[in-house]
């Protein structure tokens, strides 16, 4: 069940614990700096600080456009008559650089900032921008410090682990010296012969307050643009950054992305395009190794430390099409390491579910487990923990959500099985939503409540695999839709989803829509069972006196069959024997007319219900629903507009086609075993080897 730490492999430096083990970062993140600025609310306290002081006023100062990009600048209260050369040094103060203020010079903040060299203080600027000049009235808020061009400067070398008796040579470079010059005119001031100059390289270290960056220099890289493109990414960076020279050796670098949020169905070039244009991606460092055109992500495949990290940063904070990008650091999976009969447990985890169970759970997971087969579901989805796995010929998954959790992951699993070495997988389900009718039916329980997790892992080890159908609905709706390009009125394109419990028209829907409104009004208070159980009963109540006549609304074929409605106000199309936390719509009698259902039977039964109070009713256990149908083809036509809801996610259907049939090949679940654990033993014994794997894996 475990996953062998030595199957992992992740090039983990300039990466936190945290980016490797894919850990959510906390709601109040830390700043690079205790003295950078992100909010309104400290910049309007200097302000109160100062307004009492007319002669005063505060500026806003970036250092640079990574400060710019990410919001972090630092406040300066001046007088509002300045000389400029006197903000400059007041600029330089606050982020603690001691250089001659007159190599550096201000930028006005615009829009236009981060690719434009219009910047003040130049020999041939206006009588009101020179040097002597002063700040009056018409100050913009924000200002950029930038470093001026210069010609030529010196550089500190230091010597890496080669084993010298000095700590660093100064040379001077120039517009013209190249990286491997630069190495040619260092190796004799430290002892070396020029003729094996190959086996050194240049290295360009960022030692930050909380980790350490790390770039090989291209040999032809030029290192005064080098050191100006750095500058114009932050001046504190540059204080930062060392220049050692070091001996090359085999090991290769390798630090795979997952970059998700992009448009789907696009090529592999497309995808590289978007990235070089959004995160100005290095293509002889970075290349795409993998393509997920229908779920609109890559994986790329980074040769570089510092890079990789520069990508995993800007990608967070870039949109897409309105869309924002999401990157996960994910291992590599050697799969010809793994012991012959390895069959580890993939785990994926929605923290959102179960109030703080969710969380919980995911933090006793990696601890019993290999962090690395552990996916948090608000991270980038099920689709990079498939990706790791994809290589595995064989494992389990277990799934820690409610109802709608379990769809997402059996839909992603649908559209990437035939990029999986194991295609069909078996499913396990911890249930921590409101319904859990799917882990009902699979013995899993009416949902969690604190059982040890170690034990949650003995019964996924011992469940019984299990098949189930899934449900493909067509919606064609025939009502037209106004084009976003030219204003036409086009028809509205037919859409997919997948079922995988029930699909409801009418009255049960429209309590979900209902239920589902109040939720996105105040979606801090559902975080419970209890709670979310007591507003459906509340939207209930409101919808008693509420008639529909659905049977004169819509027209039911089955099977190629017309099959008369009875006078219903909610019909339901149910695939597994549990509806609306565990009630049984289909009812236990015996039928000559239908066969017992079953979840692999290809079938599904379709029940009608007359009204809120039938529903209650049917919870209650005291009746059950209107029998009408069992098929495996239907064809539903909609007269009118009508609330529709698949597996609990509701909404307004227009008139026209719904069309259900099977979907594919039927997936694999894993049932809870009735009898006794008989591998207890053998599981408690290798408790301990677990977690002194977990300590290697770390």
């Amino acid at each position: 069940m475990i996953l062998p730490p030595n199957c992992v492999h992740l090039c983990s430096r300039n990466f936190s614990k945290m980016h490797c083990f894919r850990i959510s970062e906390s709601l109040q993140t830390e700043a690079d700096d205790d003295d950078d600025v992100d909010s309104s609310t400290q910049l309007s306290l200097k302000e109160s600080q100062v307004s009492t002081d007319s002669s005063k006023q505060i500026l806003k100062i970036y250092d640079g456009n990574d400060a710019v990009k990410r919001n972090q600048f630092r406040l300066i209260t001046i007088p509002r008559i300045t000389k400029n050369e006197e903000v400059v040094e007041a600029a330089l103060r606050s982020y603690y650089i001691n250089d001659d203020p007159q190599d550096y010079e201000l930028q006005t903040f615009t829009q236009q900032a981060l690719f434009c060299d219009d910047i003040i203080n130049r020999n041939d600027t206006t009588e009101e921008t020179q040097p002597g000049s002063v700040f009056r009235e018409a100050v913009p808020e924000a200002w950029i410090i930038r470093a001026k061009p210069r010609d030529n400067e010196v550089v500190k070398i230091y010597p890496g682990w080669l084993k010298i008796g000095m700590a660093c040579v100064s040379i001077r470079v120039n517009k013209e010296s190249t990286t491997q010059m630069v190495i040619k005119e260092v190796l004799p001031l430290l002892g070396h012969q020029l003729e094996n100059f190959q086996n050194f390289k240049l290295v360009e270290v960022l030692m930050g307050s909380k980790q350490v960056q790390r770039m090989v220099l291209d040999d032809h890289e030029l290192i005064l643009s080098r050191f100006q493109d750095i500058r114009k990414t932050s001046l504190r960076q540059m204080n930062q950054t060392r220049f050692y020279i070091v001996e090359n050796n085999i090991s290769a670098t390798r630090v795979h992305l997952f970059v998700g949020g992009l448009p789907p169905h696009l090529s592999t070039d497309e995808y590289t395009n978007i990235l070089r244009d959004e995160l100005s991606l290095k293509t002889n460092l970075v290349s795409v190794s993998h393509v997920y055109s229908s779920q609109g992500a890559v994986v790329l495949e980074i040769s570089c430390f510092a890079e990789a990290e520069r990508l995993y940063m800007l990608a967070k904070d870039t949109t897409v099409n309105d869309k924002p990008l999401t990157a996960v650091v994910i291992p590599e999976v050697l799969q010809t390491n793994l012991p012959q009969n390895c069959c580890p447990l993939l785990v994926f985890v929605n923290p959102k579910s179960g109030g703080l169970k969710g969380r919980a759970l995911l933090y006793s997971f990696r601890k019993l487990l290999n962090p690395h087969q552990v996916f948090e579901l608000t991270n980038g989805g099920p689709l990079p923990g498939f990706h790791t796995f994809s290589q595995i010929p064989c494992f389990r998954i277990l799934v820690c959500g409610g109802d709608g959790t379990v769809g997402w992951v059996l839909g992603a699993l649908e559209e990437i099985r035939h990029k999986l070495a194991c295609s069909e997988p078996s499913v396990a389900i911890l249930p921590l939503g409101t319904g859990n009718d799917l882990g009902r039916v699979l013995r899993w329980g009416a949902g969690y409540s604190g059982e040890d997790p170690y034990s949650i892992l003995i019964s996924v080890d011992e469940a019984d695999d299990v098949l189930m159908d899934r449900w493909t609905i067509l919606l064609d709706a025939q009502e037209a839709i106004e084009s976003a390009e030219n204003g036409v009125l086009e028809p509205e394109p037919p859409k997919i989803v997948q079922m995988n419990n029930y699909c409801g028209l009418g009255i049960d829907a429209e309590l979900s829509l209902g239920f589902h409104h109040a939720r996105e009004e105040e979606p801090d208070k559902f975080n419970s069972r209890f709670h979310n159980k007591g507003v459906y009963v509340k939207v209930g109540l409101q919808k008693m006196s509420h008639t529909r006549n659905l049977h004169k609304e819509i027209k039911l074929q089955v099977d190629q069959h017309e099959v008369e409605l009875p006078n219903i106000e909610g019909l339901i199309f149910i695939n597994i024997p549990s509806w609306g936390s565990g009630a049984d719509l289909w009812g236990s009698d015996n039928d000559n007319r239908f066969e017992k259902p079953r979840i692999d039977d290809g079938l599904l039964e379709v029940v009608g219900v007359t009204g809120v109070v039938h529903m209650g009713q049917v919870q209650g256990g005291l009746r059950s629903g209107i029998r009408i149908a069992q098929g495996s083809y239907f064809r539903l036509t909609l007269l009118k507009p009508i609330p529709v809801q698949v597996d609990g996610e509701p909404w307004i259907q227009p008139p026209g086609q719904i069309i259900i049939s099977t979907a594919g090949p039927k997936v694999h679940m894993l049932k809870k075993s009735k009898q006794k654990q008989k591998k207890s033993g053998n599981l408690k014994d290798s408790r301990s080897e677990s977690m002194m794997v977990n300590e290697v894996g770390r």
